[in-house]
């Protein structure tokens, strides 16, 4: 009975958790950027190897910037950008220089395959022929109360210590009923 005790506290100190292991080339990323422009609010997500550390939009010039931040060599990335944002024939600048990125549109989106080269720091700028398709500009931007996102780690350590106290207060136990035999 002591060993099936001993393995349960052992499997506890073994079991590491999965943001400990390294990240791949292909890891996906993910960055949500929410965008307030002409009283709406836009989300334009990224799912890359790459991480998007700053974003400007321009609605004048109907450009968004990414700033792009990258340790490794080859990047690859997936953007979505909602049509009533951004819309028309897209054109793109990374780097200062024209970039021909394979283009998916629809009548709501345009998903965009990112596949470049080059570490460190990046500026990768998106210009569309229309902005707000299908809407008109307001004048107030709507206040809308968002649900805090949850911690997971939180929830996972505290889930982990109850865990241990448990199993700990098990093995006393046990061992006052041995004592008492």
């Amino acid at each position: 009975m002591k060993i099936i005790y001993l393995a349960c506290i052992a499997l506890l100190c073994v079991v590491s958790p999965v943001y400990g292991q390294l990240l791949s080339d292909a890891t996906g990323l993910v960055n949500r950027l929410d965008i307030q422009s002409g009283g709406y609010s836009f989300e334009v997500e990224i799912v890359s190897n790459f991480d998007i550390s700053n974003f400007e939009f321009d609605k004048d010039e109907k450009k968004l910037t990414l700033f792009i931040s990258s340790g490794l060599k080859n990047n690859l990335g997936e953007v979505i950008i909602p049509q009533n944002l951004l819309g028309g024939n897209l054109t793109f600048y990374l780097n200062d220089k024209e970039y021909f990125p394979k283009v998916n549109t629809n009548e709501k989106i345009s998903f965009v395959t990112l596949n470049f080269t080059g570490s460190g720091n990046n500026q990768l700028e998106i210009f569309g022929t229309t902005r707000f398709f299908g809407l008109s500009e307001e004048t107030e931007i709507p206040q809308s109360n968002p649900i805090p996102p949850t911690d997971y780690d939180l929830i996972y350590t505290i889930i982990m210590v109850l865990l241990i106290v448990g199993v700990i207060a098990g093995v006393i136990i046990f061992k006052l009923k041995q004592g008492r035999k």
